[in-house]
């Protein structure tokens, strides 16, 4: 990801052709990562004369290879003044493209052989996160937020390192030759030089094969397949029984295999292809989804890129094509668009609310740090609220969206298989595009790119691949008193960070919402294009629901798994958090209870891994609040922030299907556990083809570890059941899911209380238009737009 100020927009730019991605021929051009701070705009000169600074302080530095440990001994002596930093990334932030390169180069200068060297290719390339001690050095006089206060005294006062320590990448990398998978781990050493402007250097740390499993496809390996499949003599004739000659129409989707029996091992890479046709070789833009080729089935060993297994096995004819399966502007598909929309412009004049230095956010009260990966896409670091005197006050370590699964419910091939882990098989960041032309985010926009390594090595870059930008969300809070006539509103406005991938046919767009009343919400949007099967003349599927002549869309569910390592009012080091299940109760009829109306909330302390195996009840508004062991708010009550569900499901699948073989954390709706830094993904790290049963999540938690008092992480499990109607074609409008943390005894009071009066000014002088009976608006004073309640 980068952070320049050029990335600072005040709209989308609807007529940059410029590509999504780009390749990085020289590392050195993008080794530095410069500040930005209250949206100045950095010039060229400036930068550089900000590097001298810094390379001219460089030699007085006192470099250290380790951090201490935090002490828990208490002390009362004062916090030393800030250091100057000897680093130019924060131990959090995404690797930059000059760390990429230097970690894939020195994986590969390690290879034993030319032949390992020339077969190895790059999976994943990421920031191998610090310790959290190192990362509250690092906030506390390295980098904003600047605030020593947050760390634990010690007695004699703190060490404080002059240096931190290097960071580092890890790597997992796929051989192509041997078949293997290997995790190597690699620290960069950053070494400044006038004349270089900074260069990194790369050591192996450590290295190893991990046996008996398949990493994630890659997108060269999806466009390889489909060329194999191609070209593919018997294909080609089976195409031809269908009256398709051109395989230029031909769309072939590979998908993972997922694991059903031994013949899917990890002793081989496997897929096997969904196949499509379009019906137009010069339309780019024309929906091939909409002609499903049924009855071909297609095995490819994608180690060695060839076809091992093919059958022709029932031929279904190709549907007719739809003439409502186009979804591009109008006459281009073949309708007409609606002429009564009329522009919706969002301005802010004094520029937006927030304020970015490098990854590190500030918004009215809230402060968290921006980073990603190619597997998770967008992860929030250290998310903490600005209390008045009390100061920072941390809520969560991180936040990210760990996995998804797409189980399809109908048994008939091959949609049975259809059990996709986007993020595990193929990666949510890796399918990320950039939000640079298509107008996702409106008003001033912040843009992040992401960097990450292609499967031979090569960094690629998505331009404005995150988006930051403020957003109008209605009425905050209003009371009117109905003696008087007198009223107070507030309008609320969120904070809201996003990205969004597309997953062969669907897209997926994950938001983090900030509230000014300490609210956080995660939501995620599904939109994109239905997974559909073809039908023989006057054939129904009870699982599935027809769209078209010839084509039905089956049913399925999207699952999403949000990883939550919470830190409720603990500062580093502490971990005082405990998880409280709330339950509503109606209370039995009688002394208690003689009007038959009362109700009350009943608390239930999880004390283990094994008692926090949860799911949603809706009938008894249940949900769970987070608490601080050590921490109380003004009445005395523990303060907390609770997490409460959306709409959601549980998997339909019965519980001898072979996709909760690998998804066993589908089971329930709600997992705790204390926190452990290799346990990341609840599926384990290697779902593909994955043979073990339950591994992650199911498996960890029968440790059965102790949550009383401990650093807490939350995996919610939220879903929804997808039953297609004829409106969610050809492109589905979106459908949201997600949930909220909202505070809970964390505040004395309503933390949105002094959020200043927005509608002061009379309508003529604050640019409202107000719209008229007669439908027509007062003209517009200053080039604003907005809507009257």
């Amino acid at each position: 990801m980068a952070t320049t100020a050029q990335k600072t927009t005040p709209c989308c730019a609807n007529g940059d052709s410029a590509p999504s991605r780009r390749g990085v021929v020289s590392a050195a051009a993008a080794g530095g990562d410069e500040v930005v701070q209250d949206w100045t705009v950095v010039s060229k000169d400036r930068i550089d004369d900000q590097r001298t600074k810094k390379v001219a302080m460089a030699p007085l530095i006192r470099p250290v290879d380790s951090l201490p440990e935090p002490s828990k001994a208490a002390s009362t002596k004062g916090i030393p003044t800030i250091m100057l930093r000897a680093q130019s990334s924060h131990p959090l932030d995404p690797l930059s493209v000059a760390e990429i390169t230097v970690a894939v180069a020195t994986v590969r200068a390690a290879g034993a052989t030319p032949e390992v060297r020339d077969s190895m290719r790059f999976i994943e390339v990421v920031l191998l996160e610090p310790a959290k001690h190192v990362v509250a050095l690092a906030d506390a006089y390295f980098f904003p937020p600047f605030q020593p206060s947050l760390l634990p005294r010690t007695k004699g006062g703190p060490v404080i390192p002059s240096k931190l320590p290097p960071r580092r990448a890890r790597l997992v990398v796929y051989n192509k030759r041997s078949n293997e998978t290997s995790v190597w781990i690699v620290e960069l050493s950053e070494v400044h030089a006038v004349t270089r402007g900074g260069h990194h250097r790369g050591k192996v740390i450590s290295s190893k094969v991990v046996t008996d499993v398949q990493p994630p496809m890659d997108a060269v390996e999806y466009a390889e397949c489909e060329a194999v499949v191609k070209e593919y003599p018997p294909f080609r004739e089976a195409m031809r029984k269908r009256g398709i000659e051109d395989m230029d129409l031909v769309m072939v989707d590979a998908w993972c295999v997922g694991y059903h029996s031994d013949a899917d091992a990890p002793s081989r890479r496997l897929a096997k292809p969904l196949i499509f046709c379009r019906t137009e070789s010069d339309s780019p833009m024309e929906n091939g989804y909409a002609r499903p080729v049924e009855g071909i089935y297609v095995l490819v060993d994608m180690q060695n890129m060839v076809v091992v297994e093919f059958e022709d096995r029932k031929l279904v004819p190709l549907p007719q094509a739809d003439p409502l399966r186009n979804y591009t502007p109008g006459e281009t598909r073949g309708g007409v668009d609606r002429s009564d929309v009329k522009p919706l412009v969002i301005t802010q004049p004094e520029g937006p609310s927030f304020r970015v230095s490098g990854y590190f956010v500030e918004w009215q009260k809230w402060n968290f740090r921006v980073g990603f990966t190619p597997r998770e896409g967008l992860v929030l670091h250290s998310v903490a609220y600005v209390d008045g005197s009390r100061g920072r006050r941390p809520v969560a370590h991180r936040l990210s969206f760990v996995e998804m699964v797409v189980p399809y419910g109908d048994p008939n091939d091959p949609h049975y298989r259809k059990n996709a882990f986007d993020a595990g098989e193929d990666g949510l960041g890796k399918n990320a595009h950039s939000l640079k032309k298509g107008c996702d985010c409106l008003g001033y926009i912040k843009y992040f790119d992401a960097h990450f390594t292609n499967f031979t090595g090569g960094v690629e870059t998505i331009e404005n691949c995150v988006c930051l930008h403020e957003e109008d969300h209605g009425i905050l809070w209003k009371h009117q008193d109905w003696r008087t006539g007198l009223a107070e509103v507030r309008r609320s406005r969120r904070l809201t960070v996003s990205f969004i991938c597309t997953v062969a046919n669907y897209e997926y767009g994950f938001y983090w919402h900030f509230y000014q009343d300490g609210k956080i919400e995660a939501e995620v949007k599904l939109t994109g294009i239905l997974s559909l099967g073809a039908l023989q003349p006057g054939e129904i599927r009870k699982y599935g629901t027809t769209i078209a002549p010839g084509l039905y869309a089956p049913v399925h569910q999207h699952f999403f798994v949000a990883r939550m390592d919470m830190a409720v009012d603990c500062k580093p080091g502490e971990t005082f958090n405990q998880v409280v299940e709330v339950d509503v109760k109606v209370e039995e009829p009688g002394n208690d209870n003689v009007h038959n109306n009362a109700f009350y909330a009943e608390e239930k302390l999880l004390k283990t891994e094994l008692e926090a195996m949860r799911d949603c009840n809706f009938l008894s508004a249940r949900h769970w609040i987070v608490r601080n062991t050590r921490t109380v708010n003004r009445t005395g009550q523990l303060t907390g922030y609770k997490l409460v569900p959306g709409s959601n499901c549980l998997p339909l699948a019965g519980p001898e299907a072979k996709v909760l073989r690998r998804a066993a954390f589908l089971k329930h709706n709600l997992w705790v556990t204390p926190y452990a830094p290799d346990e990341t993904f609840p599926g384990g790290e290697f779902p593909n083809q994955n043979p073990r049963v339950g591994e992650g999540l199911a498996t960890w938690v029968k440790q059965n570890r102790s949550l009383e008092e401990t650093d807490i992480v939350l995996w919610y499990v939220f879903g929804i059941t997808h039953i297609p109607r004829l409106e969610d074609w050809p492109v589905m409008p979106v459908e949201r899911i997600g949930f909220m943390l909202m505070p809970h005894g964390f505040f004395n009071c309503s933390p949105a209380v002094d959020v200043p009066p927005s509608c002061d000014l009379d309508v003529k002088d604050s640019g409202v238009a107000e719209v008229k009976d007669s439908g027509l608006a007062k003209p517009i004073q200053d080039g604003l737009l907005a809507a009257k309640l």
